[in-house]
């Protein structure tokens, strides 16, 4: 005790606590800042987070890699010239090749040869077969100028006009399951997330009801003293805030990390053939700068929900030790 203190008042706290000066004990938090129970609930918080982070940001992902393949797919249309007997397959190729360029909506096209046609069958049948035997289509793409509404049922008619073993695909049917696949994988993690938030609202329940255990006997005297359940509830809200945010910022940042050095990782893979599946279904598995915008107001806003369930919680104990 320095000079300062020696006019000071004392406060008796006990034979087992030394006394302190009155304003010492004024400015003491009611709920103690480090604890085994406030640093396993940052733990969870952080956990909590980082799984919704990690959630949010594959979902991103996905979003924005099916969106650039619906608009590269609807931008081409492919057709398929098949051989039929008595019938040229090589001449009606480039007959259906000039008519489609005549569309004013058609931008480029592009007709493969047959051994470029065949290649496109190796997935399935494997290399170093003979297809000379084979009715092999032949395989042309056109490209749609963007902003165009293209007369499909006119250029329907024109080609098997043209060449009767023709089709015209837009790929409709495909742009659709990619929709319901994009719209089923945000409904996922929709789910997950919701799940994730009710983990953390019971999580802080359990820790907002232990704290108030261990300091019961605190909040008695202040009620004694005249403290009304607000001054009390906003000592345990800024305390279990400071936890959320502090276990936000870690769970969240984690996450962020891990997805700036995705594409890093995605680079070392390249070529093989696990790399490749990835990068044809995540792009460069890197998100976009808005991304880690919504993964730093994710971060705040659970953060903000542990504070809410940590009020409701304590307002709840309250009124029971009213």
């Amino acid at each position: 005790m320095n000079r300062h203190d020696e006019h000071r008042p004392l406060v008796d706290l006990g034979n087992e606590r030394p006394m302190v000066t009155a304003k010492a004990r004024i400015m003491s938090p009611i709920v103690p800042r480090a604890s085994i129970s406030g640093r396993a609930l940052v733990a969870v918080v952080a956990i909590m987070t980082f799984l919704a982070s990690m959630t949010t940001g594959a979902v991103l992902l996905i979003s924005a890699s099916a969106a650039e393949w619906q608009s590269d797919v609807a931008s081409e249309i492919t057709i398929q010239v098949r051989p039929l007997p008595g019938r040229d397959v090589e001449r009606d190729t480039a007959a259906v090749v000039e008519a489609i360029r005549s569309d004013p909506g058609i931008v480029d096209v592009r007709p493969f040869s047959r051994e470029e046609s065949a290649k496109l069958l190796e997935p399935w049948l494997g290399t170093g077969l003979s297809l000379d035997q084979l009715p092999v289509p032949r395989v042309i793409i056109a490209r749609v100028q963007p902003g165009t509404a293209l007369d499909l049922v006119g250029l329907r008619a024109r080609v098997t006009k043209t060449a009767p073993s023709a089709s015209v695909d837009d790929h409709r049917a495909w742009i659709e399951r990619m929709r319901s696949m994009t719209g089923a994988t945000v409904f996922a993690g929709i789910g997950i997330l919701a799940l994730v938030i009710v983990a953390t609202i019971i999580s802080v329940s359990f820790a907002t009801r232990g704290a108030m255990a261990a300091n019961r006997p605190i909040v008695e005297v202040l009620h004694f003293v005249g403290a009304s359940d607000a001054f009390v509830a906003n000592r345990f809200l800024r305390h279990f805030l400071r936890l959320g945010l502090e276990g936000g910022v870690i769970g969240g940042g984690a996450a962020m990390l891990t997805f700036g050095f995705s594409e890093s990782i995605a680079g070392w893979f390249s070529g093989t053939p696990v790399g490749d599946q990835f990068a044809a279904l995540l792009g460069t598995f890197s998100l976009r700068p808005s991304g880690y915008l919504v993964l730093a107001i994710q971060a705040v806003a659970i953060a903000a929900i542990t504070a809410w369930a940590s009020r409701r919680t304590l307002l709840a104990t309250l009124d029971d030790i009213d």
